[in-house]
């Protein structure tokens, strides 16, 4: 116990609000856990079994303690399960007292020890097996725990419970994504069997006498009944054990009594037992989606009952703004369930008789403006949107998981209801065939039997509302009502797209565009017809869409109105704007778009934000009508851009992020057009050009001074110079602007370009978000940094001088060795840059220009790069994935600069890594490799290699490891391949005409494809269940086989190999020198392919006199 007593000790201190105190108990913890009973002494304090006399004195302490070596003991358990080792396994005797004090500790401690739990139990039951006993004691647990069996048990029922519930859990998902149609597994079926058959009869017992309390429920039953309903849903949600299935209809009419006794048509007593039968209540409705999408040849004798029941409780919508938030997730899946039912054959019969009633009494009632759409409206705004009217900008993007609403679900059943055409009529087979084999042209032209219920319900409902005029605008009841009919048709949108075009434009003419001319403004509605015509902008004709955009751009512009914020309004217009440009409307003049978005920048935060991504999405789709805006707008957003600018804040404002990534796609615009005018026979003189192109560098140079440089003048809280990080990418689209605008000499001091990029290339080199941004124009500036170092000779970029004295002698990282931390980091990180950075590779061996002082920088790239390249080779090695190319590539650079030293780095990485390298750089010289080279810089670098490599193992003998045959004959065969392309090339300059009129001719060949794909499209197709789970299975083994990750992203792959300064070398007479030289050694004498020498030969027949055996 004296081990006991000092891990009790060390733990308290744990507690401290002492850092340092904190630190050592935390490493002599981590000393002491390598004692085999060191997890044993944890659970005992855990467990509150062991109290120490220094707690005897302070047994209030006791739960902190408690808590606090629950939680080491599960991280503990965690590191060593997750270790993998054969160590890791966990003896029989802890899992056995583990169960134990399980059953019977806190509610406290037992939320931290349970995770303990599902650690053991994924790796050793669910996934192993390998915890016989398991089942069996926790079923004996719960048939004798408390409130089951015997009040004086010692086992506690919900603790039993709880446990099951953690156990469960895994099973909720399919264990094995490969296997197309996934039995149930054994483990769940023996849980079924043991535990949850038994457990449905104790649930029904429970059932019973939660409803028998009508004024008060029991917390200890109602927690029962919640736990059991998880459990269930765990074990059914993806499978569905066979023993459970002639117990599925007394299941769920207990779940539809619990459903039953929930009160929506008063306000109750928010307490612990209520919202344990709201929480049960959700769960039950979970379980009924799962029963209909998953388990219909189980669920649909129980759909009738299931239906009546979720009808009852939609039917209270009309009290939704009187509802907590539980109370209206639980209308919310009572839509939901109506959508999945409908969705099956059986459910159109039991659900179209209810059509009328279900618009009528529930779905309008969860649409119309109510109480709480006002108040959020004036309280949170965003939050307003976030609810009501999502869109694809800034924070309003989308249906949150934590905002799930019943409007949001009435109006999904809605759209359901809508498309539906009855009931599937597989008995006649001449409907089966117009429906699956309609001709092009024929998509719109249904027969009466087919018409949908949008048709013929939904639209002649809505139209019975009154739209709001002069006349009526002051009924609050017409208000709130036709708030309700604008939701409605933001839910008709898949409806509404089927329809012929003059269908939408006399319901956009007629029930929409008229609330922007009223005499009198009504914000609410028209944020709501804002976000409508927003969501309709995929199917609005298109001359329609003029008119539509002329009211959003006025919508755009409202003021607010005395003491109402009309910031919805304007954030609804953004974003239906935004919608309608990405569905290539363009309107006829840019500029008053242009002249709004700038002029209301800069008055509100939030506001500025949307505006700040319309603006993106509208110089994106203006391109040149727009460019020639650019400067103006760069110099009118630079004010209220730096005001924004906080230094030292980390991140900034969210505003400043868009509006950098504004300015960054500004960048991008202007550069890409100005090249196309240069190019042709612009209007616009180049001094013009030239002006605009020197106002946007300075104002950018400005901007990025003011967020770099500015901030090293402050000092952080540990007393070192810091810079945000926030906005690199964007950041660096504006620094590479900056850069491509310099002309002469002096503009780099001018304008701190050697300081800025210093900056840059040290946040660079601490880059670790590779998962969650785009790093294109990271690479971008790379490239651009060197091409401005060849041209003027940038200070600082080679080598950091020493500072001066008094600060210490210790020079700091130059801008190329930051640079390679990054690129090092690219290719060790993240799959989809390693082909970018490796291309960057090749860039910065070969292309600064390094003397005798910096040849030293020069050697510590190369092994830099060398290392990270071969680490990374090794990982993926063995599948032969096209990231063997860019890696083999960029270790062949490396090799040719310092081949002793990177032979050194390959075998420290792995005893023989130079014959291993050597063996892939000969597989892919083959022509037969899946990653063979095609590029004529990729096979100069190789040939070149192999030449070196060659010359590397008779200069070294080679000693076996390396086949210098293999090498050699790579070496021929590739010379060869390289030859010809070179002529390919040689040969197409020669030829322009003809490659033109090839062109054509694919153009041509283009214009029939597409004419063909037309008419497949025409052809609807739909995927059938066994070809989803086949195609997802394939997905999912690939997935795990490392071929969809490790090849990344392979759009805009495969860049060019930059050779700098090698391009000038003849690699021809660099392999005629080698066979030369070494013709003894490399031709006489060996066993050498006679197809390749042929070939070899008839490319160079030059070199014949050294074959002569082979001829």
């Amino acid at each position: 116990m004296e081990e006991a007593t000092q891990i009790a000790q060390l733990l308290k201190q744990t507690l401290s609000s002492d850092d340092n105190a904190i630190r050592v108990a935390t490493d002599s913890l981590d000393r002491l856990s390598v004692n085999p009973n060191f997890p044993f002494y944890l659970l005992t304090i855990a467990s509150g079994f062991f109290f120490g006399s220094f707690l005897r004195s302070e047994r209030g302490e006791s739960q902190g303690l408690n808590i606090s070596a629950a939680t080491y003991l599960k991280n503990f358990t965690r590191r060593n399960i997750e270790s993998d080792r054969a160590s890791s396994k966990v003896s029989k005797e802890f899992k056995g007292q583990l169960i134990q004090a399980l059953l019977q500790v806190e509610p406290s401690v037992l939320k931290i020890l349970v995770e303990v739990f599902r650690v053991i139990a994924v790796a050793e039951f669910v996934k192993e097996n390998l915890w016989p006993d398991l089942v069996p004691n926790l079923r004996s647990a719960i048939q004798n725990s408390n409130l089951v069996n015997n009040l004086n048990s010692k086992w506690n029922t919900i603790n039993a419970l709880i446990i099951l519930r953690a156990l469960l859990r895994p099973f909720q998902y399919f264990l094995n994504p490969k296997v197309a149609k996934e039995p149930v597994p054994p483990q769940l079926e023996l849980i079924a069997a043991e535990i949850l058959v038994p457990l449905l009869e104790f649930f029904h017992q429970f059932v019973k006498k939660a409803l028998a309390t009508h004024d008060r429920a029991d917390i200890e039953t109602e927690k029962i009944l919640l736990t059991v309903c998880k459990c269930l849903h765990f074990a059914i949600r993806s499978y569905m054990p066979s023993t459970l299935v002639p117990l599925l209809p007394s299941f769920t009419r207990d779940l539809i009594s619990i459903l039953g006794s929930l009160r929506f048509d008063c306000v109750v007593a928010f307490e612990d037992g209520h919202l344990s039968r709201l929480k049960t209540g959700k769960r039950s409705l979970l379980i009924f989606s799962s029963l209909v999408t998953r388990h219909r040849k189980h669920s649909d004798k129980l759909m009738p009952e299931i239906i009546n029941c979720v009808l009852s409780i939609v039917n209270f919508s009309k009290n939704i703004s009187k509802l907590d938030f539980m109370s209206e997730r639980i209308l919310s899946l009572g839509f939901d369930v109506i959508s999945h039912v409908l969705e099956t054959g059986p459910g159109w019969r039991l659900v179209s008789p209810h059509f009328m009633s279900l618009l009528h009494s529930a779905i309008i009632p969860a649409l119309v403006m109510n109480e709480k759409d006002v108040s959020e409206w004036e309280e949170d705004a965003d939050e307003y949107l976030r609810k009501n009217h999502p869109s694809e900008i800034g924070e309003v993007s989308g249906w949150r998981e934590d905002l799930f609403t019943a409007r949001k679900s009435a109006m999904n059943l809605l759209g359901v209801i809508s498309m539906s055409k009855g009931p599937p009529l597989a008995a006649s087979s001449e409907c089966s065939s117009a429906s699956t084999k309609r001709k092009k042209g024929e998509k719109n032209k249904r027969s009466s039997h087919l018409r949908t219920m949008g048709e013929l319900l939904v639209l002649p409902f809505l139209s019975k509302f009154p739209i709001p005029s002069n006349s009526n605008w002051s009924r609050d009841s017409i208000l709130n009502d036709y708030f309700g009919v604008l939701m409605a048709y933001g839910g008709l949108q898949d409806f509404l797209r089927e329809q012929e075009p003059h269908y939408i434009i006399s319901l956009v003419q007629t029930r929409i565009l008229p609330l922007y001319t009223l005499a009198v403004c009504l914000p609410y509605l028209v944020a709501s017809a804002n976000w409508v015509l927003g969501e309709l902008g995929s199917c609005l004709p298109e001359e329609m869409s003029a008119d539509v955009y002329s009211q959003l751009l006025k919508a755009l512009v409202m003021p607010n109105k005395q003491d109402l914020s009309c910031y919805p309004v304007r954030v609804s217009a953004a974003g239906a704007i935004m919608t309608l440009i990405d569905n290539d409307y363009m309107p006829p003049d840019w500029l008053p778009l242009l002249q709004v978005v700038i002029g209301n920048i800069g008055n509100d935060d939030s506001e500025s934000s949307i505006l700040y991504q319309l603006l993106c999405s509208v110089i994106e789709a203006g391109d040149e009508k727009i460019a020639i805006h650019i400067p103006f707008l760069v110099s009118s957003l630079v004010g209220s851009v730096s005001k924004c600018i906080i230094p030292n804040l980390e991140p900034w404002p969210q505003v400043v992020a868009h509006a950098f990534a504004a300015l960054a796609v500004m960048a991008k615009t202007w550069e890409s057009f100005k090249s196309e005018e240069l190019k042709s026979e612009s209007s616009i003189s180049p001094e013009k050009w030239a002006s605009g192109q020197a106002a946007i560098c300075r104002a950018f140079a400005e901007l990025l001074q003011q967020a770099w440089l500015a901030p090293l003048f402050t000092v952080d809280q540990q007393g070192q110079r810091s810079t945000p990080l926030s906005c690199i990418e964007d950041l660096s689209t504006l620094l590479r602007f900056v850069m491509l605008s310099i002309t002469e000499d002096h503009m780099i001091q001018e304008l701190k370009v050697m300081e800025l990029l210093s900056v840059w290339a040290d946040m660079v080199a601490e880059w670790n978000a590779w998962e969650e941004s785009e790093d294109l124009s990271i690479f971008d500036c790379v490239k651009e940094v060197v091409n401005l170092d060849q041209k003027y000779g940038l200070k600082n970029f080679l080598v950091k001088h020493v500072p001066s004295p008094p600060a210490p002698p210790v020079p700091e990282r130059s801008v190329i060795e930051s640079i390679s931390a990054f690129i090092s980091e690219a290719i060790l990180q993240y799959p989809s840059a390693t082909w970018r950075a490796c291309s960057c590779v090749h860039l910065l061996l070969h292309c600064p220009t390094f003397t005798l002082e910096t040849e030293s920088i020069k050697q510590s790239l190369a092994v830099v790069f060398s290392q990270a390249a071969f680490t990374r080779f090794r990982e993926v090695q063995s599948k032969r994935c096209s990231l063997w190319k860019p890696l083999l590539l960029s270790i062949s650079s490396c090799y040719l600069c310092y081949p002793d030293t990177v032979e050194g780095v390959l075998e420290k990485g792995e005893e023989g890594g130079v014959a291993i390298w050597a063996s892939a750089l000969c597989h892919v010289s083959r022509s037969s490799s899946e990653a063979c080279l095609t590029a004529e810089s990729d096979m100069k670098l190789i040939v070149m290699t192999l030449a070196k490599l060659i010359e590397q193992l008779l200069r070294q003998g080679n000693s076996g490891a390396v086949s210098m045959q293999d090498c050699f004959i790579a070496l021929l065969d590739l010379s060869m391949r390289l030859k010809e392309v070179q002529q390919e090339g040689k040969g197409e300059e020669e030829e322009p005409e003809e490659s033109e009129n090839d062109e054509d001719d694919e153009d041509s060949d283009g214009d029939f494809e597409d004419e063909d794909d037309e008419d497949s499209e025409a052809e609807e197709y739909e995927e059938t269940e066994e070809e989803f789970l086949n195609r997802y299975a394939k997905a999912a083994e690939e997935l795990e086989n490392g071929s969809i990750i490790e090849e990344g992203d392979v759009e805009d792959q495969e860049p060019e190999t930059e050779l700098g300064r090698l391009i000038d070398i003849d690699e021809q007479k660099v392999v005629l020198s080698l066979i030369d030289k070494y013709s003894r050694v490399l031709i006489n004498g060996r066993v050498l392919s006679s197809h390749v020498v042929v070939n070899f030969l008839n490319a160079f027949p030059e070199h014949g006199s050294y074959f002569q055996q082979f001829r």
